[in-house]
């Protein structure tokens, strides 16, 4: 089968270090860049091929790509991935999907309007540890699920905009990953201090509780992510960084992982998830099938985080409600 052909659209600085590198790898072939900068959209198509263009509706007409892949900011997702769609092709958009989980649903209802495939960028959904733990919390019944806590840092946000925000920008992998492996969230309760730290606790569906810590006071050079899931029995799981795991059955120690060198900075594609969701985005086009972070689970994410967001600047427990397509 020929090589998937991809129009991209945005060549800032984080596109090009860790999507731009793993389109090929992935199996797909650049045909269009396309940035308003037209600087970017040159420099990005010299190294990685495809033809430069500042108007992306100019590259889907002129290259015919399959797919296009947007990674811009979240009110440009909102914005551009409903006009991709309607153009009749898949779109997969960078984290998160639009500011608003009002704005994703409307994304998510589209996609199913049209049939096509709208994918988000969650890489945290992608990481090795990630399935890992999915597969290993799928032995156990959802009722035997306790706790998932979490400790997830960042350097100093500027917060001041949906791009600079760190809650919306940072903290939103693993408040998209708690759902993902835990399950629905019933109800949200959070402290905060400012935009900068969250202290948050959670109640599941099926009665686990979790909690998380969520500030960035902290280092991009240091990372800190650390997730622990505990079920009934003497059973848990550590996962340090997205890359080293201790497993723990009828309290007894029975697999550890931990790689010879840190990856978890974005040395493996796999191990960060930047190369595991343009592989998965790729095969699901071939297959004609969804992806683990199609946009009605993104929508899911997205309530919660707004529940989160509420509840800081309220002082009260929040309900979560998804809407149905």
């Amino acid at each position: 089968m020929e090589d998937l052909r991809i129009g991209i659209i945005g060549a800032g600085n984080l596109a090009t270090k860790r999507i731009y590198p793993y389109i090929g790898t992935a199996g797909g072939h650049l045909v269009g860049v396309c940035d308003l900068d037209p600087e970017k959209a040159a420099r990005n198509a010299r190294r990685f091929g495809g033809k430069a263009y500042t108007n992306y509706i100019e590259m889907i007409e002129k290259e015919k790509p399959d797919a296009v892949m947007v990674c811009i900011g979240p009110e440009q997702h909102a914005e551009l991935a409903p006009e991709i769609l309607k153009l009749g092709l898949p779109v997969y958009t960078e984290k998160p999907p639009a500011p608003t989980a009002k704005q994703t649903l409307e994304i998510a209802r589209l996609a199913q309007k049209t049939g096509l495939l709208c994918t988000t960028a969650f890489k945290k959904r992608y990481t090795i540890a990630s399935n890992r733990a999915k597969d290993w919390l799928s032995k156990f019944a959802p009722e035997d699920y306790y706790s998932i806590s979490v400790d997830y840092c960042s350097a100093q946000y500027a917060n001041q905009t949906p791009r600079s925000d760190f809650l919306l920008d940072f903290a939103i992998h693993l408040i998209d990953l708690i759902p993902y492996l835990f399950g629905d969230v019933d109800e949200v309760f959070c402290y905060a201090k400012g935009k900068d730290a969250y202290a948050v606790a959670a109640r599941f569906l099926h009665g686990g509780v979790g909690s998380f810590n969520f500030n960035c006071g902290r280092s991009f050079q240091v990372p800190t992510e650390e997730i622990e899931l505990t079920v009934r029995g003497g059973n848990f799981m550590t996962i340090h960084n997205s890359s080293v795991w201790r497993i723990t059955e009828n309290e007894k120690p029975c697999e550890w992982r931990e790689p010879t060198t840190f990856v978890s900075s974005g040395d493996s594609g796999n191990d960060t998830g930047h190369l595991a969701e343009i592989v998965d985005f790729f095969a699901a086009l071939r297959e004609g099938r969804s992806t683990r972070s199609e946009i009605y689970q993104s929508y899911k994410s997205m309530v919660f985080y707004e529940a989160i967001k509420t509840s800081a600047e309220t002082g009260q427990a929040v309900k979560v409600k998804y809407e149905t397509l």
